[in-house]
């Protein structure tokens, strides 16, 4: 199971690919939205904001969002990990139920550029 310190490192690693982006990749992280990762197997959430290409993350609660995020997410620390490594297809973890997206139809139609 990965740890805290693990995911965090995961979405950072996820922050710097977006901030290397290209053409719609890149249109697709430019988008200024709040976010919130909800790690399930941890019972832990980042909360942060979607800007500049990067995910910033602000802070880290025990649970599930204490507010409504515009682009909120669902996963284990060991799918997330998997994602951010390209060991596991968001399509398929999406598809599966193993991730959980929940956004905005303009957002999401931005974001499927991104994954």
């Amino acid at each position: 199971m990965a740890t805290i310190e693990e995911c965090r490192s995961a979405l950072d690693k996820l922050s710097d690919n977006m901030q290397r982006a290209e053409g719609d990749v890149r249109d697709a992280a430019a988008l200024d939205r709040s976010v919130s990762c909800h790690i399930t197997d941890l019972d832990v959430t980042f909360v942060g904001r979607m800007r500049g290409g990067r995910i910033e993350v602000h802070d880290t609660v025990q649970g599930p969002p204490p507010d409504k995020a515009e682009i909120r997410l669902a996963m284990t620390g060991d799918d997330l990990t998997a994602l951010v490594d390209g060991e596991l297809s968001f399509a398929k973890a999406w598809g599966s139920g193993r991730v959980k997206l929940h956004a905005g139809v303009r957002d999401l139609l931005q974001l499927r550029k991104l994954l």
